[in-house]
């Protein structure tokens, strides 16, 4: 009995949202475009995405095995403490989670040789600061095969700018709601001794494999893992983009009336839908205009996608590009906010969960929505100047 009106609510909402489109579109042009798209993600968009996880994980793996992310995290440690306020070790996590995805920072936390390092409230934090590159190397590679060189990489200096308000923002919450966790060691009982990363990461295998064994076991383990990271997506890409969709494109064009508007029917085809969050954005346009340079409402539909998982994000963009919406300043803001939020609220939950900090998840997602929003205006402004200084088309 105690079930009943959440039922009643949760029956409610899918009512009026499936009555809607129903309405708009026809219960059998909505139900046929439903399927269609989703038919057409999984063939066109899942497997191309499958395809570049498979590739950035397998060279991931040998990063990981020949020690170039060791190389990289130590380049990277003197920018921690200021920058973040995270010890210099910090920075491994960043590389781990930008070559694979967002729980990669959970295996670290946990692990007491890598903790021990960390203050309470910075070890908290790590939830905000991983989560801020995950699935980078993917995003990055994915804006690049659409025709767009220097833009993702802007959009990865925007998504860094995005992770310090976040990561910073996290840190003040936790000490001001936990005053004690400021001068906590994360972890006690970890025998003192020199950390290294092979100890944390398994960089090296053992010494007697040869480099040619080496490397094809490095590749063969991170194609695995990138088949299973296209596999974790499609749920995603296929419930949460087909519905985005649904709400952010019109229907078939077939001619025009008497007064010169367009005639707009429903055919049941892939990506048709109401056009509802482009008119919602259309009211207050000019604020994601001004902020994030957008030239049309229907791209407010990757960084809410984004919200919920990144590879359904990416999705959009293929679409975006056929309906001539799409250009670098919009390819740096969304890499810039997609990398930043990469699926965070599917995430955070899990993750601090895993870390035992249930009650700061409110906290986590408001630092990295703010977070998000510091990564798209500053993706957009570095863009801007990069247009006035020639560098960028």
């Amino acid at each position: 009995m105690k079930r009943i009106p959440s039922g009643i609510i949760c029956l409610l909402i899918v009512v009026i949202f499936f009555g809607y489109l129903a309405q708009s579109m026809g219960l059998a042009n909505m139900l046929n475009t439903v399927m269609r798209t989703a038919h057409d993600l999984l063939l066109n968009t899942v497997f191309y995405l499958m395809g570049i996880c498979v590739i950035t994980g397998a060279l991931g793996k040998v990063f990981v095995e020949f020690g170039v992310v060791d190389l990289i995290q130590r380049m990277l440690r003197p920018v921690m403490k200021p920058l973040f306020n995270l010890p210099g070790v910090a920075s491994l996590g960043a590389v781990l989670t930008f070559l694979s995805d967002n729980p990669a920072i959970i295996s670290l936390s946990k692990d007491k040789k890598f903790s021990r390092y960390f203050k309470t409230y910075q070890l908290i934090s790590l939830t905000n600061f991983g989560t801020a590159f995950g699935m980078g190397l993917i995003v990055i590679v994915f804006m690049i095969g659409q025709g767009y060189f220097a833009a993702p990489f802007i959009g990865l200096l925007g998504a860094f700018a995005g992770c310090i308000v976040s990561t910073r923002m996290m840190q003040y919450f936790v000490c001001k709601d936990y005053p004690a966790y400021r001068d906590e060691p994360a972890c006690l009982d970890v025998e003192m001794e020199e950390h290294t990363s092979q100890q944390s990461t398994s960089f090296a295998s053992d010494t007697a494999d040869s480099t040619f064994i080496r490397t094809l076991n490095a590749l063969l383990d991170g194609g695995k893992s990138g088949v299973e990271i296209g596999i974790a997506i499609i749920p995603g890409v296929l419930i949460i983009s087909t519905m985005v969709m649904m709400l952010t494109f019109g229907g078939s064009a077939q001619g025009v009336d008497a007064l010169g508007n367009p005639i707009v029917v429903y055919t049941g085809g892939a990506y048709e839908g109401t056009r509802l969050l482009p008119w919602l954005a259309g009211h207050i346009n000019f604020i994601f205009e001004w902020l994030f340079g957008f030239t049309a409402s229907e791209l407010i539909a990757f960084p809410i996608t984004a919200l919920g998982a990144v590879g359904a994000a990416l999705s959009l963009i293929p679409e975006f590009a056929k309906q001539g919406i799409l250009d670098g300043n919009a390819i740096a803001v969304c890499t810039a906010m997609g990398m930043c939020w990469s699926g965070y609220l599917s995430t955070h939950t899990a993750m601090l969960d895993s870390l035992g900090y249930r009650q700061l998840l409110s906290r986590a997602f408001t630092s990295h929505f703010f977070g998000g929003i510091a990564a798209g205006i500053v993706a957009h402004f570095v863009y801007m100047l990069a247009q006035a200084a020639a560098l960028v088309p």
